[in-house]
């Protein structure tokens, strides 16, 4: 018995030391697992969004060495009687409301403040759809009517194959994604484990083979499709995005801080969701795009690609949420008005015809229950009536 009590201890002993090897190997990758388990937690989601440099792979987007933009302080806002309430209810972390560039009301919540670099999500999309409309201008691609393969060879053979630019760019390649973040299972959440792990993103695309539709003939909203459009970009340019992002948007906006995304293990950047900026610098963003693409003095996105990208022109079912090229635009929207959105409550509101642009960033677990959306715009248009 006592041999036996000898042989069992170092049995345990040799699993616990080959646990320990494991574990110093991978640290890195375990780490960022059990971030991502715990990354919606509710009493660690305002902590994170405001902190996914310290949990994942990340790769800075320069924002150059030139001036700040100068937000200039306009007349205080006339907040709406409920919105304090709703700012409660929908776990705002951060808001900024512009009115013909002047900053006319900023507020944070939940122990956040203006220099936190907070996680975009899918609003990350519109910038990319931004680049995209630059680098079409400049010739880097001929046209939107171009199979995505001929810039990424390695989507040849996938359920990509046949696919135009402008197929993803409008979400509706057809190819079969479950993006139901509560399924573990689901392909967004195995493509979560791919970054915390480190693997390829690039890859995780090309292994994609099945499709529910042919592509160009149905809409459906697929993460997804905006990495393959970066896997256009990088084989049109051979540059990788945070350079491009800097060089052809960042830099020209004069942002307060550096933006950074989160990226996979070959530091490809994760670009349907994992830009990260302040909420000043989110409203930036979108006082340019406001502006039909100019800003300081010079046109950084051609105003011909706003309008194109920001009009409603995806087959989207009739009285739905309207998609154009990597923008929302809301049902009963009046022309100029449109958004882009994250999950969790992330907005950047533009209503082009009242002058006003609001970056709104929150931690709100409860985004997805009915009528939030609507909701949260019908709070953007109540502030953009105050703002009058």
């Amino acid at each position: 018995m006592r041999t036996f009590g000898k042989w069992l201890g170092r049995i345990l002993l040799l699993l616990v030391l080959i646990g320990a090897a494991l574990y110093l190997g991978k640290r890195e990758e375990i780490t960022r697992v059990m971030a991502v388990n715990s990354l919606f937690s509710a009493d660690k989601i305002v902590h994170n969004f405001s902190h996914m440099d310290s949990m994942f792979l990340s790769k800075p987007v320069s924002r150059g060495d030139g001036p700040v933009s100068e937000l200039v302080i306009g007349q205080p806002l006339a907040l709406p009687d409920t919105f304090e309430t709703w700012a409660l209810e929908r776990a705002v972390t951060g808001v900024v409301v512009l009115k013909d560039g002047l900053l006319r009301h900023e507020a944070y919540y939940l122990g956040t403040g203006p220099d936190d670099l907070r996680i975009s999500w899918s609003v990350a999309k519109s910038y990319l759809s931004a680049l995209l409309g630059v680098l079409l201008q400049e010739g880097a691609i001929d046209s939107l009517t171009d199979p995505v393969t001929q810039y990424a060879p390695a989507l040849a053979g996938s359920a990509y194959d046949g696919a135009t630019i402008e197929d993803v760019l409008q979400m509706e390649s057809g190819v079969r994604f479950n993006e139901d973040y509560l399924d573990f299972w689901s392909d967004i959440n195995k493509m979560g484990r791919v970054l915390a792990f480190g693997q390829s993103m690039d890859g995780f695309a090309a292994a994609l083979t099945e499709k529910d539709a042919a592509p160009g003939t149905a809409w459906q909203y697929v993460s997804i499709d905006t990495h393959v459009l970066s896997m256009v970009i990088r084989g049109a340019t051979g540059r990788n995005i945070p350079d491009l992002l800097s060089e052809h948007i960042i830099t020209p906006l004069g942002l307060e801080q550096s933006p950074y995304y989160v990226t996979d293990g070959q530091g490809v950047a994760f670009v349907l969701g994992g830009l990260n900026l302040s909420t000043r610098d989110y409203a930036r963003f979108g006082q340019m795009i406001l502006q039909n693409g100019r800003s300081g003095g010079r046109q950084i996105v051609p105003a011909a690609w706003i309008a194109q990208s920001t009009r409603p022109s995806a087959k989207t079912a009739p009285g739905n949420t309207q998609y154009g090229y990597q923008w929302w635009i809301p049902p009963d929207a009046a022309p100029g008005e449109f958004l882009a959105r994250g999950v969790y409550g992330q907005y950047i509101y533009i209503n082009q015809p009242l002058g006003t642009v609001i970056a709104a960033n929150a931690a709100d677990r409860r985004f997805r229950e009915t009528g939030v959306f609507t909701s949260n715009v019908a709070m953007f248009r109540a502030l953009a009536r105050a703002a009058q």
